[in-house]
């Protein structure tokens, strides 16, 4: 009965975190929209109150940022994804490193393991309530049944490996779930800004040619409204990829804790049966 419960349970939480992607990403495009079409788009940021033909007042960066069109919407929606889903990675990280540092918790659960203190580490990972705890305690409960089984060093070794990679593979998507929304802000980020500078150029001067005389005021307002997508667009890159590294990075170390650990259980039975 307790199977099913948790089976219930981690299938209601897959079907949850499937959701969260696609909502969040609807969800922070209305919000950007929103945030264009009222607050940088407000009448009171330009000239005789029209957002539509006025020129933004002197030294008003909403009314310049408005101006730079509408890929500006897009640009904001994109640089609040980058946020929400950083925030979001982060959190289901640091939840999956468990408690306390997870250096020290490999050391100590290496120690414990090689002194034959199975039990120990067991409880160990009890505590420490984290992905690399979990896959480590799997490892150490096939530990103990092929012991018991009294299984040779190659086989019992051979098995203890294949747990923990079937464990790994429970754990892993959900460390590595929306990182590939990350690094596709990275890349999409800067070309949605270029994209918005290279259309505000051309508006900038199409608009010259039609007025016959070159107005050399209207062409700096022109390239300056057009270079903010690329300028905002850099900065949504930036950001991206510096939560992508820095979750990339965590992750390669989480895992790098499981194959220490795991190498450590395979050499300790193999010191036991010789």
């Amino acid at each position: 009965m307790a199977n099913v419960n948790e089976n219930v349970e981690a299938s209601t939480s897959s079907k949850g975190s499937k959701l969260f992607a696609p909502l969040t990403i609807v969800f922070c495009l209305v919000v950007g929209f929103l945030v264009f079409n009222f607050i940088l788009g407000n009448p009171s940021n330009f000239e005789n109150n029209d957002p539509v033909n006025g020129h933004p007042l002197p030294g008003n960066m909403l009314g310049m940022v408005y101006k730079g069109g509408i890929v500006v919407a897009v640009l904001l929606s994109l640089f609040l994804m980058t946020f929400v889903f950083g925030i979001e990675r982060f959190f289901v990280i640091s939840k999956a490193a468990g408690k306390g540092n997870v250096d020290n918790f490999v050391v100590n659960v290496k120690a414990l393991i090689l002194q034959g203190k199975i039990e120990d580490a067991k409880l160990a990972c009890d505590e420490q309530q984290g992905s690399v705890a979990n896959v480590i305690k799997s490892a150490l409960v096939k530990y103990t049944d092929v012991k018991k089984d009294g299984l040779d060093s190659e086989t019992a070794a051979d098995m203890i490996q294949k747990e923990i990679e079937e464990a790994t593979s429970l754990e892993m998507p959900m460390l590595q779930q929306n990182m590939v929304i990350l690094s596709t802000l990275v890349s999409i980020g800067t070309l949605v800004g270029l994209l918005g500078t290279v259309s505000g150029m051309i508006k900038a001067f199409s608009g010259l040619a039609a007025a016959g005389a070159p107005d050399q005021a209207a062409l700096a307002n022109g390239i300056s409204e057009a270079l903010i997508n690329t300028a905002t667009g850099i900065g949504i890159s930036t950001v991206a990829i510096v939560f992508y590294n820095f979750f990339t990075t965590k992750i390669d170390k989480l895992t790098y804790g499981i194959d220490e650990a795991g190498f450590a259980i395979s050499q300790a039975y193999r010191r036991l049966v010789k």
